[in-house]
């Protein structure tokens, strides 16, 4: 039976919060239904012995004045009290209401000096009844005035449980079809979502889920789960793009050595084996930067192998211009206390990357600057080359993109320092962009600064 019950268990997110609605509203009902029936029988108790006791105050007040002679028909103060006794000590009946005429006495339990007045329940022969009993006056001999009534149904029968407690289930059931339907309404757009989810297949991540209208859980899930497809679509068509264009900047330099190789093989007598190494070890020197920086790229983002820690932009600017030896002067603009969480190496990679770029298309000079801006570090790196087409700017960082009018000038990179630079600062929380510079090209890093 356990096997079964966890199987369904786990099986139904609608059963189960139903059945825990449905557990739930028992609680709290019950305990309510429970609580209601004693304070309705102790409501009605209550003042039922409030009425008996009111009745027999009266007519000892009557007796005490003398206006109800020995024998006579007791009239009644209360027309729901109808059972009015007068006892002597001696256990004789003194006087009665036509109602109680024919019973004997209502209780034998009579109220003493210390305690003149008590109310009881009792049951005679032919019915139960309520009732009070209060001594005339404070005398030892003093007789007794009993006053009662029949007990009502609501106290005398269990009408009043079956009735709250057939409401409780009623109710109890009720919370669970409620819970039921609207568990069902609810998650109606999350078994949507599998079923289009289902769909989806990595030969096409263009589909997305249907987004239900408002912000609820549900609503967010969807969006969520929009953006995972969009992300992964991107991934996929950057993945395409990547070993497209990486199949082909690897190609340039293997063909080069493989031409170069079947020559020198071809024709050994006229090759010049001096030139033949030192073209070689280029191509091999190129082969070698571009799988770095592919290897790089592939770990940008990863924190298994690098902790971030505080780094100060202005000492890293420092201690980077420190071991450079540039072919044009660079000026540093640097303001102190500019501190950011990274990589060290990530970020140090990306300076490099942007002076590289900045040298080999500047005319005379390259500037940088690290500046702190309402909470963002700003590293900025100015050349004065060729200005780049704001169509353009954000071209250029995508893997392996050069412009047409600076490939004669751009041989020595591998085309991915812009691409490398872009996914470091995304790893970090900002970003960087090409941004209009006249008379020459501006490239501004923008991460998070520390306080």
């Amino acid at each position: 039976m356990s096997a079964v019950f966890r199987s369904i268990w786990g099986s139904s997110l609608r059963g189960r919060v139903t059945l825990i609605a449905t557990i739930v509203a028992a609680l709290v009902l019950v305990p309510v239904g429970v609580a209601a029936v004693v304070l309705s029988r102790t409501l009605v108790e209550s003042s039922v012995f409030a009425d008996t006791r009111d009745t027999a105050q009266r007519v000892a007040y009557e007796m005490r004045s003398g206006n109800l002679p020995e024998g006579a028909a007791i009239p009644l103060p209360n027309p729901s009290v109808d059972l009015i006794q007068v006892i002597g000590t001696d256990g004789r009946t003194l006087a009665t209401s036509d109602a109680a005429r024919a019973l004997p006495p209502l209780t034998d339990l009579r109220p003493t000096p210390q305690d003149p007045e008590i109310d009881v329940y009792n049951c005679l022969p032919t019915e139960c009844v309520h009732l009070s009993a209060i001594r005339v006056n404070v005398s030892p001999d003093s007789p007794v005035v009993l006053a009662g009534r029949s007990t009502p149904d609501v106290l005398a029968t269990r009408t009043l449980e079956l009735i709250v407690f057939a409401e409780v289930a009623v109710l109890v059931a009720l919370a669970g079809w409620a819970t039921w339907l609207i568990t069902g309404r609810a998650l109606r757009p999350v078994a949507t979502m599998r079923e289009q989810l289902d769909a989806v297949h990595t030969g096409d991540l263009s589909s997305r889920v249907s987004e239900p209208p408002g912000e609820d859980e549900v609503a967010q899930l969807a969006r969520s789960i929009n953006g995972t497809l969009t992300r992964l679509e991107r991934s996929a068509e950057q993945q395409r793009q990547f070993a497209s264009d990486a199949s082909h900047e690897l190609r340039t330099p293997i063909a080069g050595l493989r031409a170069q190789l079947e020559s020198a093989q071809l024709y050994p007598e006229d090759t010049d084996l001096r030139s033949l190494v030192d073209s070689t070890l280029r191509d091999t020197d190129r082969l070698e930067a571009i799988i770095t920086d592919l290897l790089l790229l592939a770990r940008i983002g990863s924190r298994v192998d690098a902790a971030k820690e505080r780094v100060d932009l202005a000492g890293l600017v420092r201690q980077e211009l420190d071991r450079r030896s540039d072919k044009l002067p660079v000026h540093a603009d640097l303001a102190d206390g500019v501190e950011v969480d990274g990589v060290r190496l990530q970020l140090a990679r990306v300076l490099t990357n942007l002076l590289d770029n900045a040298q080999r298309h500047a005319e005379t000079h390259v500037q940088v600057r690290v500046t702190r801006k309402d909470g963002t570090a700003v590293l900025s790196v100015e050349n004065d080359g060729q200005e780049i087409p704001e169509s353009e700017r954000e071209r250029i960082f995508e893997r392996f993109t050069r412009l047409d009018a600076s490939r004669s000038r751009d041989a020595g990179g591998t085309g991915l320092g812009l691409a490398i630079a872009r996914d470091v600062a995304l790893a970090h929380g900002g970003q960087i962009s090409a941004e209009d510079f006249p008379g020459g090209a501006r490239f501004v890093l923008k991460l998070p600064a520390v306080t």
